[in-house]
């Protein structure tokens, strides 16, 4: 016969286990939360284009150009800033800036130094300047079109106007001195809006001065 004495420890320990199985907290499981997202880039503002660039703007022809292979591409005028240029083809769109060179040739440099567009008088093209191929050839425009309907042949000639090439270089110093003249008007502005504001403090100085000895000698 089992002592009742066993009998009751047995009960009392069989009682603390299944207490503490109903107490016990359940182990937490740690749950990676989502990465942080990165934030988004912010790209730096574009330099003010200078009269040169907006010169080299104006050349620039605009719009559709049919292509080799049946590619197009589409220049449009950049809507952020003044003096640049936004260069599309398929679904790839890059900002590029208008150079003039004394050739009478436009470069179409892209602002973040991988793509050229290149405009001549008879078709343009454009370039990958990392890999060094050209992406799309025999690009022509209306205007393009046009000019070599009306031009003489000259054999394997690129279509480049020598006239055109001086006006080029002429528009460039004419924009170089219009730019130039600009920021010495402002700058003698700033220089007159100085000495006025020098001469109105010294003027205020003067008058308490007098005030002071006025009321020294009451």
């Amino acid at each position: 016969m089992i002592p009742a004495s066993l009998v009751r420890a047995t009960a009392l320990l069989a009682l603390c286990l299944l207490t503490l199985a109903a107490t016990a907290q359940p182990k937490r499981v740690r749950t990676r939360g989502a990465p942080p997202r990165p934030a988004p880039v912010v790209e730096a503002p574009l330099p003010v284009a200078p009269g040169e660039q907006l010169a080299a703007a104006a050349l620039t022809y605009f719009g559709n150009y049919e292509c080799e292979f049946n590619e197009k591409i589409d220049i449009d005028i950049n809507r952020k800033y003044d003096g640049y240029v936004d260069v599309r083809l398929r679904k790839s769109t890059w900002t590029m800036k208008p150079v003039l060179s004394q050739t009478g040739a436009l470069r179409l440099e892209d602002v973040r130094g991988r793509m050229l567009m290149l405009q001549i008088a008879n078709k343009s093209m454009l370039m990958d300047t990392q890999s060094g191929h050209r992406v799309v050839d025999n690009c022509i425009h209306q205007k393009q079109r046009e000019a070599m309907a009306n031009r003489k042949d000259d054999g394997d000639s690129l279509g480049i106007d020598p006239v055109k090439a001086a006006a080029v270089a002429a528009a460039q110093a004419a924009a170089s001195a219009a730019q130039a003249a600009s920021e010495a008007a402002q700058a003698a502005v700033v220089a007159a809006q100085a000495a006025a504001s020098a001469a109105s403090a010294a003027s205020a100085a003067s008058a308490a001065v007098s005030a002071s000895a006025s009321a020294a000698t009451r």
